[in-house]
């Protein structure tokens, strides 16, 4: 049985993808991304601010996608969660331009998902992902994802604030 992947190229280290409970800062299509089952991070060694010391376009982390949630750094991006992950050091996983791309796994012929060594996700992470950094959300932008995540129109969503 094959699976869906989402696949990111991030600059980003594992202690930073650990501390805030996944990837994060993503444009993508939230539906399509919350319909994979794993995600692949690669490096992006040629960001002017990378964090790790892997080779560019090596696998080095595979998470279990929990949820798409809104980014807690970027407004209109996308944090993908993770339920548990493992660590791998896979060269030239990554081919093309665009940071997001999503795949199969039976694309990955030198990933062996069932096979990986799991670990789950640091308790603190889901606290600290639902805590947004900035400016947060609007009510409309609240509406569309709860839209996505319960499959009703936006109109049919009403949201109580209470101070």
């Amino acid at each position: 049985m094959t699976d869906n992947v989402i696949s990111v190229l991030t600059f980003k280290s594992i202690d930073t993808i650990l501390e805030v409970g996944g990837t994060q800062s993503w444009t993508l299509d939230r539906a399509r991304a919350k319909g994979c089952k794993f995600a692949v991070v690669c490096r992006n060694a040629h960001h002017a601010g990378v964090e790790g010391s892997e080779a560019h376009g090596s696998a080095f982390m595979v998470g279990k996608v929990l949820d798409v949630v809104p980014s807690t750094e970027t407004q209109g991006r996308w944090l993908i969660l993770f339920s548990e992950y493992a660590l791998v050091n896979v060269g030239d996983q990554w081919e093309g331009r665009n940071p997001v791309r999503f795949w199969r796994t039976n694309d990955f012929d030198l990933i062996d998902f069932v096979a990986l060594d799991w670990q789950p996700m640091p308790e603190f992470s889901a606290g600290k992902a639902t805590t947004l950094k900035g400016p947060g959300l609007t009510i409309a932008e609240a509406k569309a994802g709860l839209s996505l995540t319960f499959g009703v129109d936006p109109s049919a969503i009403e949201i109580t604030i209470r101070a």
